[in-house]
């Protein structure tokens, strides 16, 4: 592995958009979306991006070559995009996650396109996904599976539910009880389901995408925060903007079915082979000393802010350092800079912390609160 650098210059990193913090300088974009418009000075999105480093200091990492895995997962986009308008920033969310091995909390008003996201990125990944209801009559069997009596052999056999996927889209699951909720802990946390004292491997890859309405809340169960604490990243899907809306319409009239996605031309153009190269491609991911201190500072930080009173755990800071990793490597590089840890920071923490009822009261937002203590956080140079 490479040394790190001694200086940290790389700014076109940053993960822009709904999904993801705002604090980046507005000219600043996704490195994603500049696959087919790279200005002069940069190198196309089918290349590693340039990492700033004199070419005559041999001590310092080189971009990473580009690879069939990479090249792979950045084409989901695109196939993506068939289906879905506007919402790149949280396809790339759960490209990370994937390659951290994480879950996700998909928050978003109803109709931005969160189950057909999901559908779409499974396909063009090759993995199965299955999606589950969740209602506040849903039994923790009816999502683990449960044992049956099989009449013909006098038996029960164990019958799988619908965790038993790659990608399970929970659908508000705030709308069910704790105990329900709660049977996806061991899921979450151990990747298998224990059944009348069997345990039994989910598949690999797994993951949890869960999705809740952030403006509903009556007859809805707040996810405790040992739950909250179990997903990798919380992301945000906006309302798409005028021109991504006329488009949306435009594929409608033209009769797009969302739920025939062969026919709106989604194929797989990635699979779990690819997946896992990636991953142990990330796992290689040089961090310096100097960027580890950064993430425990600004998560002690979220400790002591007056406006929480809870602040963000240890695997809080673990998910950071990892999700950074994963972005750095799907921007082209084999080191971690401090923008990558910046731009994961508010997705990454956002949903660990909990605000005072006093700050809730004065109309202060989470994502702020965060944004000031990146802002005083010193960053290392």
């Amino acid at each position: 592995m490479s040394s790190q650098p001694n200086s940290y210059t790389d700014s076109n990193n940053q993960y822009t958009g709904g999904a993801m913090p705002q604090h980046a300088p507005a000219t600043q974009d996704d490195p994603m979306k500049q696959a087919n418009q790279a200005p002069d000075n940069q190198a196309p999105h089918n290349q590693a991006p340039h990492n700033h480093v004199p070419a005559s200091d041999e001590s310092r990492p080189r971009p990473v070559a580009e690879d069939p895995a990479r090249q792979s997962l950045l084409n989901v986009r695109a196939e993506v995009g068939k289906a879905v308008v506007g919402q790149d920033p949280t396809v790339t969310g759960m490209l990370i996650a994937l390659l951290c091995g994480g879950h996700v909390l998909l928050e978003g008003v109803p109709g931005v396109a969160k189950t057909l996201l999901v559908r779409a990125l499974s396909t063009a990944l090759s993995l199965d996904t299955k999606r589950v209801q969740f209602t506040p009559d849903l039994m923790p069997g009816d999502v683990t599976g449960s044992l049956v009596y099989d009449s013909h052999s006098s038996e029960f056999t164990f019958r799988e539910g619908p965790v038993f996927t790659n990608i399970m889209l929970a659908d508000e699951i705030n709308r069910t009880p704790p105990k329900t909720q709660a049977s996806l802990l061991e899921a979450m946390e151990e990747r298998q389901v224990s059944v009348d004292g069997v345990s039994r491997p989910l598949p690999v890859p797994f993951i949890v995408a869960a999705t809740q309405n952030p403006v509903e809340y009556e007859g809805t169960y707040p996810l405790p925060e040992a739950q909250l604490d179990r997903f990798l990243l919380k992301l945000t899907m906006p309302l798409p903007g005028r021109s991504e809306e006329i488009e949306v319409i435009r594929r409608h009239a033209n009769g797009f079915d969302p739920r025939d996605l062969a026919a709106a031309g989604v194929r797989p153009v990635a699979g779990a082979s690819d997946l896992s190269s990636a991953q142990a491609a990330v796992a290689q991911v040089a961090v310096a000393p100097e960027l580890l201190s950064y993430i425990v500072d600004i998560v002690r930080a979220t400790r002591s802010a007056p406006s929480f009173q809870l602040g963000v755990s240890p695997r809080g800071a673990t998910a950071l350092l990892n999700t950074a990793k994963a972005w750095a490597w799907l921007s082209g590089r084999t080191f971690v800079t401090p923008d990558d840890v910046k731009a994961l920071s508010l997705p990454c923490l956002r949903h660990r912390v909990g605000l005072r009822p006093e700050a809730q009261m004065d109309g202060i937002q989470v994502d702020d609160v965060l944004g000031s203590i990146l802002a005083s956080v010193p960053v290392p140079r």
